[in-house]
This record gives C-alpha cells, sequence and structure tokens, in this order.
C-alpha cells in the first residue's frame, strides 16, 4: 500500500514554537508532541504549534511547544531475532527520548523551562508517551514531569522476534536476502529501495488492522517486558498524567475487514490476528460479551445504523477496546490512586456515517482551538487541567472513575462514569495479557 505522506530520508528534526516579547529572563513551561500515524507515517509538518502557544498567551499561561519527528516503519521498528541480538530495538521510541534530551539541552535558548516538560501525544504518539513512562523502571531521567495521552496507553505486545515474518519479507523486498549480515545490508541500501520495500508490507489499512507490522515490541532493553506487565510490576513513571479516548475508535480500523462477514469468520479472524493462544471457551465468552446485536457495536449509540457488514460495528467495538479503551482503563485502574490522572471522552461526530466518533477525531478540539487545547495549557502550566475559561474536570480515582465528556448538542461537556462494558474491557485486557501482540 503506497502511503502518500511527506517522506525523507533526513528526519530527525524538532520544530520549536515560542512566545514572543516575553520578559528577559522568563522561563515557562514546555509541551513536546509525539505525533501518530500508527508507527509507519506521519510528522511534524502536519500540526501547527502555532495554534497551542497563541492560546496559551491568550489565557495568560505562556508555554513552548516542541514537535518532534522519529524514524518509523521498518526504519524505526524493524523486529526480528537480528534486531534483538543486535541490541538495535525501538529505534523510533529511542529517537523520542533523543529528542527530550535536546529540550533538556537547549530550550532554554528559547524561554523554555526544562524542568517543566510535558510529553503529549496523539495515537501511535500517545502510545508512545506511554511507553516513555514505562521505560526505564520508570525513571524519567528528568526529561518531563507530566503526560498527556490521546488515544493511546501502554498497549499489550510481546518479545520482539514476533515481528520475524514483516522483517524477513522486508529483506527480500529490499534485496538483502543472501547476505551475511542483512542488517549491514539494510543500513547500506538507497533510501528509494527501502520506501519501496516499506511501502509493500502491511499497513494499519491492511486486514490485519492494528496486528502492526511496524511497532514497538520488547526488546530486552528500552522495553524489557510487555508494557501492561510492566505496568503491573510498577515501573511507571510517578507523574501527572491525562489520558482519554473517542468513543468509537475501532471503526476507522475495521473498515479493511468488511469481508468478515459470519461469526465463524470473526472468530477465525480474532484467532489468527490477535490472539492466537486463546482457547474455544475464551472465543465464547469474548463473543458473548461482544455480541452481534448491532445497535450494542460501535459506533455505539446509533441503533440499527451504520452496519456496513454483518460484523463491522461488533469488529469495531472488539478492535477498540483491545487497543485503546480496554487499554486506557487498566492503566488508570492500576495507577489513579498512586498518582494524579484525569481522563476524557470523546463522543463527538456521531453522527458521522460508519464512523461515528471516530479515532483521531479529537484532534479538531486541540489543535481547533477547542476546549481540550484550554486544559491542555492549564495542564502543562499547573499539571491540573482545570482552569477559569473551562467546565471543571474532576480527577479519576478507582473510587471515582469520572470522565469529561465531550458531546454533540446543546450541552456539550458532561461528567460520566467509565463503567461501561465493563466486563467486556476486563476479559478482553485478560486476554491480552495472556497474548500480547
Amino acid at each position: 500500500m503506497q502511503l502518500v505522506t511527506p517522506n525523507s530520508e533526513d528526519c530527525l528534526t524538532l520544530n520549536v514554537w515560542a512566545p514572543t516579547r516575553l520578559p528577559e529572563g522568563t522561563k515557562v513551561p514546555v509541551v513536546a508532541w509525539i505525533f501518530g500515524g500508527g508507527f509507519e507515517n506521519g510528522g511534524t509538518s502536519m500540526y501547527d504549534g502555532g495554534i497551542i502557544v497563541t492560546r496559551s498567551v491568550e489565557l495568560g499561561k505562556p508555554i513552548v511547544y516542541v514537535s518532534m519527528n522519529y524514524r518509523v516503519s521498518a526504519l524505526g521498528f524493524l523486529a526480528s531475532e537480528e534486531v534483538k541480538a543486535a541490541g538495535v530495538g525501538n529505534i523510533g521510541l529511542q529517537d523520542q527520548r533523543q529528542a527530550l534530551r535536546w529540550i533538556q539541552k537547549y530550550i532554554s535558548v528559547f524561554n523554555g523551562d526544562p524542568s517543566k516538560v510535558t510529553i503529549w501525544g496523539e495515537s501511535a504518539g500517545a502510545i508512545s508517551v506511554a511507553l516513555q513512562m514505562v521505560a526505564n523502571g520508570g525513571n524519567t531521567e528528568g526529561l518531563f514531569h507530566a503526560a498527556f495521552m490521546e488515544s493511546g496507553s501502554p498497549i499489550p505486545v510481546g518479545d520482539i522476534t514476533h515481528g520475524q515474518k514483516f522483517h524477513d519479507a522486508f529483506v527480500v523486498a529490499a534485496g538483502c536476502e543472501g547476505s551475511s549480515d542483512t542488517l549491514q545490508c539494510l543500513r547500506e541500501a538507497p533510501f528509494a529501495t527501502l520506501q519501496q520495500a516499506m511501502d509493500a508490507s502491511p499497513s494499519i489499512f491492511s486486514p490485519s488492522s492494528l496486528d502492526l507490522a511496524w511497532m514497538p515490541r520488547v526488546d530486552g532493553t528500552f522495553l524489557p517486558d510487555d508494557p501492561q506487565q510492566l505496568v503491573l510490576q510498577g515501573s511507571v513513571a510517578n507523574i501527572p498524567f491525562v489520558s482519554g479516548d473517542c468513543d468509537d475508535e475501532g471503526t476507522l480500523f475495521s473498515l479493511t475487514t468488511l469481508n468478515v462477514t459470519t461469526e465463524e469468520q470473526l472468530r477465525d479472524y480474532i484467532t489468527s490476528t490477535y490472539l492466537p493462544a486463546a482457547s474455544s471457551s475464551d472465543l465464547d465468552k469474548l463473543l458473548t460479551l461482544y455480541p452481534a446485536d448491532i445497535t450494542q457495536g460501535s459506533p455505539y449509540d446509533t441503533g440499527i445504523l451504520n452496519a456496513l457488514s454483518p460484523q463491522f460495528k461488533r469488529l469495531a467495538s472488539l478492535q477498540g477496546d483491545l487497543v485503546f479503551q480496554g487499554a486506557r482503563r487498566f492503566f488508570l485502574q492500576q495507577q489513579s490512586d498512586k498518582q494524579n490522572t484525569w481522563s476524557f471522552l470523546s463522543k463527538r461526530l456521531k453522527g458521522l456515517p460508519g464512523l461515528g466518533s471516530v479515532h483521531a477525531s479529537d484532534l479538531l478540539n486541540i489543535y481547533g482551538s477547542g476546549e481540550l487545547t484550554d486544559y491542555l495549557v492549564n495542564f502543562v502550566n499547573n499539571l491540573n487541567p482545570n482552569g477559569p475559561t473551562v467546565p471543571y474536570w474532576p480527577k479519576y480515582t478507582t473510587a471515582s472513575v469520572q470522565l469529561l465528556t465531550f458531546l454533540d448538542g446543546l450541552v456539550p461537556v458532561a461528567i460520566t462514569t467509565d463503567t461501561y462494558r465493563q466486563e467486556a474491557m476486563e476479559f478482553i485486557i485478560q486476554l491480552a495479557l495472556a497474548n500480547p501482540l
């Protein structure tokens, strides 16, 4: 699949937006943006940090905005026995860490305070933020002191050797098959050859969907274990964080599986793609918790509408909870009594045909100068999203699982409880812990 996005071999760059006319010697908080794109595409050129900085000045809470590029696809997340042996896994995450080190060293030149850095991302960027939090035994190395995650949490991924089939196909496509040192061969290959080989690999919009060819995996170094297991082990940075989702996270990623139309096909798809070790009884229970009734599927709360195929809404619900909603709730359940946390749910654009409150739709509420922009600016300044221009956002705790929920209509914001699909999410995360991707 050809991905039409800006790309370049010379990609390890940063962008800085800073307020002008600050009093001499002023140091203001910093937000570091990590873009999304399924760990296979995207870039900083897609986002205007000036929107965030301008709003921060209007609020009287100026911040410096930094966006970082990092290697994606096979360049950043090649995975295999060879990669593991060479100790070069998760290079994309290492790039992000290095960018954070650059901020520490140089951001004061732009009136940024290196002791007040919040890392922020969406989708793969938010997953990256979460993985930076669980890496290094939870030790931030002083690189960041807060985190803001939109549609991304610690995800259930297994050993880096799980990517062997994708690595081997990439090696063949790049003309390195038979080389005595395939990694060195890949290093020396022309960028155009590598790009062509990457374009030939499965993408996030292939039938395998969220079982990505190129994504972070357990490398024994940066990620010593499944990120969700690291959470259970207490390997989490002790910093305030925000984590939220869109209501219909899975719809976008289910458009390529419209040929899955029967219960039998759905069972086969789940087994082959996500849960190869799940027992027949586990699948029975899972499909009971995520029923065929289209009125219970995603896009949620749309009744009989949006059933693009007989299993579309069901599979969208499953995939959205496995990778996004369930992962977020698991993270919050483990951490919300140990550190200050806030969570949100975006149910806007519910009328979007087929997709509903689709993955990434919340970006309109933050890069479009919506309420979420103010919450972000407040959080970056005060480690608390609340402020005089926005409705009150209560903390999330295990005793009070409150969500700030963005809605369509005359009442744009409400406080709701994070208890929907509770048994289903608990079970799907239980299966994910036993079957990391």
